[in-house]
This record gives structure tokens, C-alpha cells and sequence, in this order.
């Protein structure tokens, strides 16, 4: 079984930063993509920003684009997400995302398998 822990979350002002991390951990899995979701109270959960060691260029939704940046190791198996210049539009609870099944790149949510618990992120104005 795969666990994925999340953390780095926090309350900031708005234009501030946070930094996120997560670590995968299980027996007899190989990292091939990770990526950051993002839910808000009462929406859906959203992609934020995915990675791929099998190629290709990070995803990021448009609504981050300049402000985030995603970094990881597949061996390490870790994916963070440094997200600068945040926004109260930016509060809501982050979720990593990890996808073990094959090479194929991930962005959307059916192309994980396993999932953090999250961590809250608040940007007050």
C-alpha cells in the first residue's frame, strides 16, 4: 500500500509564500508522475500543478501560471509546490497525487492512483 504525506500548509497574508512537500512511501512502487490538486469549499477539486518523469512539460492551471512552481524526485519519491505571490483565491485544502500504474503522463484525476489527505492553505487579504 502507497502513503502519501503532505505538508508545508499554513495561514499567510495575501503576496505572501508557502511551500509545499509531500513524500510517498509503500513497498514495490515505481513514481511516475505526482501533482498537486486543490479543493475550495463547496467546488470541485481542481488540478493545480502536475510533474512527469516520462516526459514531457510540468502542467500548471492558468490560474497559477507565474506564481507556482512544482519541483520533485521520482527516486525520492517527493513532489513539492512553491507557490509565491498567493491570493485569497488560492485558500483551500491541497491534496498531492501520485501515479504508479504506468509511464503515461498525469493531470487529471483519473490518471492517479494514490492520494494525500491534504493540507490547508489560507490566504487572508
Amino acid at each position: 500500500q502507497v502513503h502519501l504525506v503532505e505538508s508545508g500548509g499554513g495561514s499567510i497574508q495575501a503576496g505572501g509564500s508557502l511551500r509545499l512537500s509531500c513524500v510517498a512511501s509503500g513497498r514495490d512502487f515505481t513514481t511516475y508522475s505526482m501533482g498537486w490538486y486543490r479543493q475550495a469549499p463547496g467546488k470541485e477539486r481542481e488540478p493545480v500543478s502536475t510533474i512527469s518523469w516520462s516526459g514531457g512539460t510540468p502542467f500548471y492551471a492558468s490560474s497559477v501560471k507565474g506564481r507556482f512552481a512544482i519541483s520533485g524526485d521520482n527516486l525520492k519519491n517527493t513532489v513539492n509546490l512553491q507557490m509565491n505571490d498567493l491570493k485569497p483565491e488560492d485558500t483551500a485544502l491541497y491534496f498531492c497525487a501520485l501515479r504508479t500504474r504506468d509511464p503515461g503522463k498525469a493531470v487529471w484525476e483519473f490518471e492517479f492512483d494514490h492520494w494525500g489527505q491534504g493540507t490547508q492553505v489560507t490566504v487572508s487579504s
